[in-house]
């Protein structure tokens, strides 16, 4: 069976999975509860000096596939809302009859080092393993210099992070923010401060949708609304991109990272992994779900590694970083084409909706009697889009084959087409 344990940071835990700086960790009853469930850490929700920001009512909105599937989750909540003593206490009392999972505590406050000087040895005293600093909240404190307010200048970012690691000596995990261009900058900056690790992605400004009998973004406070943070399985994609980014880039490579966004089941904790997180962090998840989906998680990513002869999570760490590369080093002479099981196909005609109209017009549409069509791969003419495969509501009906013409690999940059191309 494969061993979960996790020591990221040389924060350990009996298993990757921790809960994300959110509504779930707000309190002792809650991370207490979550323990008891089985995940491995949590990020202690955003603590700030007092007097604690005022909430508003209401707070979260969704994202909604078919079904009221929910794609992703809006909320425009702030830090926490209780009392710093509060919070602190109950950290500590946690801490204290949980020794074994990991508990680490968000905090924000002024961008001002006497800020930072104050809270940090409050934070240190509870006997919390490290400090995530939360450069990346989109709404509500970014107004009062903090969040992505800090974590969208650079400077900014190794600035404080410079004054935390000299002010306490806890590891130093810097949240950083999906809401700028090139998610490398800070990471490089956080880097450059002496952080410990970075966790990434904070939430993505958003507006999930607008009540059109009010005509006011949701959620709606009296009669009016606001963007807020984007989570969920919906920015999954963009978190995976950042954090290959951070893995792979030269002055960042080896950067400890703790992968956050979308992870709602164990293949989404592993894909993280395989791009060079080393642990994960959940949340809207945990809110849609409860707290038991720990154990599917936990089971599931086990049963995996299994399979593929992994014992420990550092086993396949990273392993997919080497074959993610830019473009322009990407194989032009490999080609792959669709193919159609007619024993499967249903007949229901998407795929040849989608290439005819809008794709290659790679796929024929014969009769075949009885008033149903019969739709087959024009072979010459399918470029291997994928759109096909993509539109197709069966399952083993369209398959992608590998074509092998015998050409070799070559690049863009070597192309003999490139009148830009750079010798072998």
């Amino acid at each position: 069976m494969a061993d979960l344990t996790s020591n990221f940071v040389g924060i350990k835990s009996p298993n990757p999975f921790w809960l994300a700086s959110a509504p779930p960790t707000d309190k002792a009853y809650n991370v207490i509860r979550a323990f008891e469930a089985g995940w491995g850490g949590v990020v202690w929700k955003t603590l700030g000096e007092d007097p604690a920001p005022i909430n508003l009512s209401s707070r979260y909105f969704a994202h909604y596939g078919q079904n009221r599937h929910v794609i992703g989750i809006n909320n425009n909540e702030l830090i926490t809302d209780r009392p710093l003593q509060v919070n602190l206490d109950e950290i500590t009392q946690v801490k204290k009859d949980w020794p074994d999972r990991a508990v680490v505590v968000s905090v924000m406050v002024p961008c001002e080092e006497d800020a930072w000087k104050r809270i940090l040895p409050k934070i240190e005293a509870t006997g919390a393993d490290g400090v995530e600093l939360n450069f990346g909240c989109p709404h509500g404190m970014p107004e009062r210099g903090m969040g992505a307010a800090v974590g969208q200048v650079p400077e900014y970012v190794e600035m404080v992070t410079r004054w935390c690691k000299e002010n306490c000596s806890i590891p130093v995990i810097v949240k950083l923010t999906p809401n700028i261009s090139d998610i490398r900058a800070p990471a490089r900056a956080a880097n450059r401060g002496n952080a410990d690790a970075v966790s990434l992605i904070n939430t993505v400004i958003s507006i999930t949708s607008v009540n059109l009998d009010s005509m006011s973004p949701e959620p709606v406070i009296d009669g009016k609304g606001t963007h807020g943070g984007y989570c969920g399985p919906g920015v999954k994609p963009i978190a995976l991109n950042m954090v290959s980014e951070i893995a792979r880039d030269p002055e960042t490579y080896g950067l400890p990272i703790s992968g956050i966004g979308g992870v709602s089941t164990w293949r989404d904790a592993a894909e993280f992994i395989a791009l060079g997180a080393g642990n994960v962090q959940v949340c809207t998840a945990a809110m849609l779900y409860g707290f038991d989906i720990i154990k599917d998680l936990c089971d599931g990513l086990s049963d995996w590694m299994d399979t593929k002869g992994y014992k420990t999570i550092d086993d396949f760490r990273g392993k997919a970083i080497p074959n993610t590369v830019d473009w322009k080093n990407l194989n032009i002479n490999y080609k792959r084409i669709a193919h159609i099981n007619q024993d499967n196909c249903i007949n229901c005609g998407r795929c040849f909706a989608a290439c005819e109209d809008t794709s290659h017009q790679a796929i024929a549409k014969t009769d075949a009697g009885n008033g149903v069509s019969k739709y087959t791969v024009i072979e010459d003419e399918c470029v291997g889009c994928n759109l096909c495969h993509i539109t197709c509501p069966e399952p083993n009906v369209i398959e992608m084959r590998e074509v092998n013409e015998g050409k070799p690999y070559v690049s863009w940059e070597h192309h003999p087409a490139n009148p830009y191309r750079v010798a072998k």
